[in-house]
Parts: C-alpha cells; structure tokens; sequence
C-alpha cells in the first residue's frame, strides 16, 4: 500500500457489545499509529440498520471493510490481534 494513501473503512458493530467496543478501540489505535492524518472511519450499528449490513453482506459483528484504497478487504472479529489486521490490511511494513 502507498505510504500517502488515505484508507476508509466501514466497521459493522452490535450497539455497545464487548465485542463491538473492542473492535472500536483497537481500528482507532491502528488508524492512529500506522494511518495518522490518513484514514476515515464509519461505524455501522446493524441493530439500528440493519438494512445496510444486509446490503454488504455482513451477517457477524464485528465486522471490518476497507474499501479504499481497491479491493476491499474483510475482516471479522475484535481486531485485537494487531500483526494480522496489519497484515491483511497491507501495513504490515508501515512505519509508526
């Protein structure tokens, strides 16, 4: 991934499950250390719209999808395991 890019991701939650939280603080303190400046994220609450997690075909929470930069990337879970969210991500080799 190009150092300059800006990175949007969608995170799908259940309201204000553990779960969910923890999914929350874990892709702000990535975004904030490996995407300072350089990353958007929206949070969806499936239980207050579900339409929109249905329209993406997400069916568990939580769920994350980096949708730019192209293709999209998924992953579900708390996102607490930071190497491999790097990893799938594509900031592995990023500099704090």
């Amino acid at each position: 991934m190009k150092r300059a890019g800006v990175c949007k991701f969608r995170l799908y939650i259940a309201d204000h499950t553990q779960n969910s939280a923890l999914a929350v603080t874990n892709l702000r303190r990535i975004c904030n250390v490996h995407l300072a400046g350089r990353h958007t994220i929206e949070i969806v609450d499936v239980l207050r719209q579900p339409e929109r997690a249905l329209a993406a075909g997400v069916f568990m929470t939580p769920t994350l999808i980096r949708f730019v930069p192209a293709p999209d990337v998924r992953i579900v879970g708390t996102l607490s395991q930071s190497s491999t969210v790097l990893a799938a991500l594509g900031l592995e080799n990023s500099a704090a």
